[in-house]
């Protein structure tokens, strides 16, 4: 029916016919028009079911890979020396993400973090900021080659205690056992093993605010309930959930200590 109103009233615009109707017509016409096509963008939007299985649990497992999850947040910008040095370490980094892909203020906070931090981060081929400030339907779990700069976005899923409406939007994010929700902050993506949803990546909380990552079982693996298209993704118990077909490549590329930088602005 919109798309219909939306054809009409382009044919009344450019088909010269105006002269065939009433302005009051027109006027009634190009209201039910933009209304018809401003909500048909939102209301197409597809929406994919969640994860339907129970929460998991992962079987621990003894590595000289586990990290100890700690605060190690990076300094508060206080004064001009402090500003200074970290745009000297930020212009060490310049080449990264050149087609500006993603939220310059969050990378940045990623690359002071992964610079002060390199005695931490084993795996410094690639860095990863995931962006729950964006909607389910967009790429934002930004995959960046720390040689060239270049920048992979592909789709996430985030909790279904973040979402409560399941409208894309992550609006609460938590740390909590039992919330089912995301949590911000950073990671570094550590041991693989074989669970439910198959190969899957153990994550460990750097920050407070994701501290009991590994205990809660969040972990990047493949999902039926995320596709990489224009829709609402799936609901997942407070896992960066993939797609199916990208998730041994993506696990390929951060297993074994990359840095993982999770946010919302």
């Amino acid at each position: 029916m919109s798309a219909s109103i939306c054809r009409r009233t382009h044919s009344i615009f450019h088909g010269g016919s105006m002269n065939l109707i009433s302005k009051k017509s027109l006027v009634l016409a190009a209201f039910l028009s933009m209304t018809a096509c401003a909500g048909q963008d939102y209301s197409s939007a597809e929406v994919l079911p969640d994860d339907t299985e129970m929460e998991q649990t992962i079987p621990e497992t003894n590595t000289a890979d586990k990290t100890t999850a700690e605060e190690t947040e990076p300094a508060a910008l206080e004064d001009t020396t402090t500003l200074m040095e970290s745009a000297a370490v930020l212009k060490n980094y310049d080449h990264l993400d050149p087609k500006r892909m993603i939220n310059s203020k969050a990378l940045a906070e990623a690359v002071l973090y992964f610079d002060k931090n390199q005695s931490r981060i084993k795996n410094k081929k690639y860095m990863s900021l995931i962006d729950f400030g964006k909607r389910s339907t967009q790429a934002r779990f930004f995959i960046i080659n720390m040689s060239t700069g270049e920048v992979t976005a592909i789709h996430t899923a985030h909790g279904k205690g973040s979402d409560a409406n399941h409208d894309g939007y992550a609006e609460k994010f938590s740390n909590n056992s039992g919330s089912n929700a995301s949590s911000l902050g950073y990671y570094l993506a550590a041991e693989t093993y074989y669970g439910k949803h198959g190969l899957s990546l153990k994550l460990d909380g750097l920050s407070s605010t994701n501290s009991k990552a590994r205990a809660r079982a969040v972990v990047i693996h493949g999902a039926s309930y995320v596709k990489e298209s224009s829709v609402i993704q799936g609901r997942s118990w407070g896992c960066p959930a993939v797609a199916n077909h990208l998730r041994d490549k993506v696990i390929g590329m951060l297993k074994g200590g990359s840095l993982i930088y999770a946010f919302a602005k």
